[in-house]
């Protein structure tokens, strides 16, 4: 890639070299469940305690352990946070681009709502859920496991979550979601 490149969603590699080592200090990220993550596009949802960044270290983690780009959704659409986030990997939290983003065989990682404790698992956002079905991509639950004061975050990726029953439709997309909160809670519970 060409100096000063960006790729066809505005990551700039050459930011995101210079910024992981500042990341680092923040966080010493321990990955596992590497295995269930697949070589084609992938849905993956994470838990997210308020103000712990944990789409953000838990997307570095990802994106060192497989050697893949993973794009986070999340990033405002208001300057200049909005054009520094798109530069380190983010996507806006619009099911269009998240769609855009899967069909182009991008592993794209989304959070469900933060909650206060870091151990419950909040609301998975159907609409987002719902571009993972209509790009027929399997969605894997991610734990995030992270320290307020201190360095050390885990990151879990957990097994494709299948749906209770073949439905098609608008309820499709709630009904996985509900499930992929359940499959979390589940993972955060066993952790």
């Amino acid at each position: 890639m060409a100096a000063y490149a960006v790729d066809d969603y505005g990551r700039d590699p050459h930011l995101v070299a210079a910024l992981s080592p500042l990341a680092r200090l923040r966080w010493n990220v321990h990955v596992t469940g590497m295995d269930n993550v697949p070589v084609s596009a992938a849905l993956l949802v994470c838990n997210s305690r308020k103000f712990a960044l944990g789409s953000v270290y838990a997307a570095l983690g990802l994106t060192e352990a497989t050697g893949r780009t993973i794009r986070f959704v999340g990033r405002p659409d208001t300057a200049p946070l909005g054009a520094l986030m798109r530069r380190v990997g983010a996507l806006l939290a619009h099911p269009a681009d998240v769609l855009g983003a899967l069909r182009d065989g991008e592993l794209v990682l989304i959070s469900a709502a933060g909650t206060r404790n870091g151990r419950q698992a909040g609301v998975v956002p159907y609409e987002l859920i719902g571009q993972a079905v209509i790009a027929d991509v399997p969605v894997l639950p991610v734990t995030t496991i992270s320290s307020s004061f201190g360095r050390t975050a885990h990151v879990a990726v957990g097994t494709p979550v299948l749906a209770r029953r073949e439905r098609t439709g608008p309820l499709a997309h709630v009904e996985l979601a509900e499930q992929v909160q359940h499959d979390l809670q589940r993972m955060l519970d066993r952790d």
